[in-house]
């Protein structure tokens, strides 16, 4: 009786919870009220542990959707992937693999975003396609001189598939992708099927300003904030809608949602294994520390990690003490992060062999933390401690207007480098987040 309870109230997911000399103490030694004080506090622990585990284990990507429904929606179709080495399904199984092997419908060509097919090309550099002559399946580059697939590109093709994990903010080019091919497939008469993915910085979260007209570049492609809080398959569907956003004519377009996903979730909350989606975007974690040190990384002033094993988690620099911006930084009391004092020698770049030193943002509550705004405190504190170093002046003419172009204009820039107070720029971060909230809210897939 004992060991039917046992199994009951220590399924698979607890099991390696329970020890084998408790087991055995229940079934030999423990008296009744041993017993159910015990399995009181078994059951406790199993619900509060249960959600999570179910959470974790009923998340299906859009791919895992699409494969368990046997790809009926390509059933007949010459289709053409859009995929890098994300492109995987719950168990690691390439979707490029998965459209090799099907045999209702033919893919005939892949479409490959910056960093290419396989993820291994480094940030800005562009690459080539080639043909596959034992299968006759065409590899094109979207990115460089052809960021969108021509004419040409798209002529063997019925329907366009786009399966990449993207990381939730707006400098990050494979959005810019996503858009420039909706555009194509448009303008074509094809068909485009988004299969949808976790935003890993969750889909409640927006952060920055809307990009203004005249900064529209690949790196700020559309008029959304730099962190927008949608899945790929929302923000789709949004800038498919909605002209203002910067697409220029509508697809007829199809997103398969996941299974299991809610607006709350973190990556890590998913239960999938996350994939590298560029060489500067190792972790699950990285895109948090993107958005609070990639804006700044731009002005090429700094150490942000990227040249080092921590990339986007370090302000540094050669001439930094290390001890005072820890105490300087710390002493903001900011909400959800620590700064501790870093040296460390660079591993390859610009600044290869020197040794730079300054702190390691250490994010300890994500629900807290302005993440944008990390950046900019940073730069205020630097500026008390080195005033007569101006880090936009040290940057080159082209680096400066890239910091512009990722933040979407001038003005931040220019209001913040008069006085290097953060203060003066929160309005400025800020203005279009209610405003964007309320817009994108009728776009969301999920609860």
């Amino acid at each position: 009786m004992i060991s039917k309870v046992i199994k009951i109230l220590v399924p698979e997911c607890l099991s390696s919870l329970v020890p084998k000399y408790i087991k055995n103490c229940l079934l030999n030694n423990l008296g009744t009220q041993a017993l159910r004080n015990f399995t009181n506090k078994l059951l406790l622990l199993f619900f509060l542990i249960l959600p999570t585990v179910m959470q974790a284990q009923r998340i299906s990507l859009g791919i895992d959707v699409l494969q368990k429904n046997n790809f009926s929606l390509l059933t007949g179709k010459r289709v053409g992937l859009i995929t890098n080495q994300t492109g995987v399904n719950s168990k690691l199984e390439s979707t490029l693999d998965l459209f090799k092997r099907a045999n209702n419908f033919k893919l005939t060509a892949v479409y490959s975003p910056e960093h290419g097919l396989k993820g291994l090309i480094a940030a800005g550099q562009s690459y080539n396609g080639y043909i596959d002559s034992l299968t006759g399946i065409k590899y094109f580059s979207l990115y460089g001189k052809t960021a969108k697939p021509t004419k040409e590109m798209l002529e063997e093709i019925d329907i366009l598939v786009y399966d990449i994990q993207d990381i939730g903010v707006r400098s990050y080019t494979y959005i810019s992708t996503l858009g420039l091919a909706m555009e194509a497939a448009a303008e074509n008469k094809i068909q485009f099927i988004v299969l949808d993915r976790p935003n890993p910085l969750g889909g409640l979260r927006i952060e920055g300003n809307v990009v203004e007209d005249d900064y529209r570049s690949f790196v700020s492609n559309y008029a959304i904030p730099y962190v927008y809080g949608l899945t790929c398959g929302e923000l789709a569907n949004l800038i498919n809608t909605k002209s203002a956003l910067g697409n220029k004519v509508k697809c007829k377009l199809t997103v398969v949602k996941m299974e299991g996903w809610k607006r709350n979730m973190l990556f890590k909350d998913t239960g999938l294994i996350w994939v590298p989606t560029s060489p500067n975007v190792p972790y699950m974690e990285t895109p948090s520390y993107l958005v609070a040190s990639g804006v700044l990384g731009e002005l090429v002033t700094f150490g942000i990690g990227i040249t080092y094993t921590l990339p986007f988690q370090t302000f540094a620099a050669e001439w930094i003490d290390a001890d005072t911006l820890a105490v300087k930084m710390n002493a903001l009391n900011l909400p959800g992060v620590l700064f501790r004092p870093i040296s460390y020698k660079v591993l390859y770049g610009d600044w290869k062999d020197k040794i730079l030193s300054g702190v390691q943002i250490h994010i300890t509550d994500f629900e807290k933390v302005d993440l944008l705004e990390l950046q900019f405190y940073f730069l205020q504190v630097y500026h008390e401690l080195y005033p007569d170093t101006n880090p936009f002046t040290l940057a080159t003419t082209n680096r400066m207007k890239m910091f512009d172009k990722v933040m979407g204009t001038d003005r931040v820039r220019l209001k913040f480098s008069k006085r290097f107070r953060v203060d003066d720029i929160k309005k400025l971060l800020d203005k279009d987040i209610n405003w964007f909230r309320k817009l994108s809210k009728r776009y969301y897939l999920y609860n």
